[in-house]
């Protein structure tokens, strides 16, 4: 039986481990990817370092794979042995996982990689993509946790649809705030006001942002700040920090009626919560069943807004040593990088 390699985290909080494991046979509907790269995320270290969102052990990491069809499983007919493709991995489901040099994927939330996209570029969007599009545009039905229920801009009529609206980003320099900004750019929204370093200030305008401010900034000066932008109202702010300081401010800039989406868990004080605003953690995996039918449109649509450029990737930074490189890249992660992201490539293992 073919075998490939993998790093595993063998057991709650222990150190990463490479080892050889037998390779996965795809289902029906599945595909086998031979793993060209694959993207490091923060849940990546917070995961091995706390085991939160772990149930079972070993567990193998990673959630953005780009690389290669090897194989196809029974009813598969969008994708042939030799395309390339990419996907967002599963958390706790390790044939899905990305820190391996072959992978697992479903058919209906894989993408093809158009011939602009590098390998490398195109392991950067996965998750964060998934991170936003799922908080913004979810219909509501079985969502977890909350969404902000806009129409999709690669839907029929989702495009510019909310023309002219003002909103927040926080933390636009983040992986997952870069692609906010972009599909909120693509839904309309106008003005985007993101924080951030103001050394990325102009790269985050071409992606769509209006005004940048400084992130060091106190929130009682950043809430003056975007006071003398716009008096409109906010309903729909976006906060990739998701640290208390910024969803309480993000919190008192909502209109009645407003929505806040953030990426870790709902931490505005209980006394602050009044009816008329919302406030939710998302949960940006397409393939569990409740994000599954976003998930499918999204990866349906992913390929040509990539090939007109309405959807960038992030920029890249390609860590060495393929899977035994990723422990070292993860600890440099887990102490800051701005403005990209860092991506292993697992064949060089």
């Amino acid at each position: 039986m073919p075998e490939h390699r993998a790093l595993y985290v063998p057991e709650k909080q222990a150190p990463f481990v490479v080892k050889s494991i037998p390779t996965w046979v795809p289902g029906r509907g599945e595909l086998l990817i031979k793993v060209e790269s694959a993207g490091l995320a923060p849940v990546d270290w917070i995961m091995q370092s706390t085991g939160i969102l772990v149930e079972k052990y070993p567990v193998i990491l990673g959630l953005d794979v780009a690389g290669t069809v090897e194989q196809v499983g029974e009813g598969v007919t969008k994708f042939k042995k030799g395309d390339r493709v990419f996907k967002e991995g599963s958390l706790g489901e390790n044939p899905f996982a990305g820190f391996q040099q072959y992978t697992l994927a479903h058919e209906d939330t894989t993408a093809k990689i158009p011939d602009n996209i590098t390998f490398d570029q195109a392991a950067t969007i996965p998750l964060a993509l998934a991170t936003s599009a799922v908080a913004l545009y979810h219909d509501g039905e079985n969502a977890i946790g909350g969404t902000c229920g806009l129409t999709p801009p690669w839907e029929a009529g989702g495009r510019d649809k909310y023309k002219g609206q003002a909103t927040v980003v926080f933390a636009g320099a983040s992986t997952v705030g870069q692609m906010t900004i972009e599909l909120l750019k693509l839904s309309g929204f106008d003005p985007i006001i993101t924080t951030a370093s103001l050394s990325n200030a102009e790269f985050l305008k071409t992606l769509g942002a209006t005004y940048v401010l400084d992130r060091k900034l106190s929130p009682e000066a950043l809430h003056a700040e975007i006071r003398k932008i716009t008096q409109a109202p906010f309903k729909t702010i976006y906060d990739a920090a998701g640290a208390s300081e910024t969803q309480h401010l993000g919190y008192d800039l909502l209109a009645p009626g407003g929505i806040l989406a953030a990426v870790q868990h709902d931490l505005i004080a209980p006394e602050k919560k009044v009816p008329e605003k919302k406030s939710f953690f998302m949960y940006g995996d397409v393939n569990v069943p409740q994000n599954r039918k976003l998930g499918s449109s999204l990866f349906s649509k992913l390929t040509g807004l990539l090939e007109e450029g309405a959807l960038k990737p992030i920029p890249v930074e390609v860590v060495p040593g393929g899977l035994e490189g990723i422990p070292v890249a993860l600890e440099k992660l887990r102490k800051g990088v701005s403005c990209v992201k860092l991506v292993a490539r697992p064949q060089e293992t």
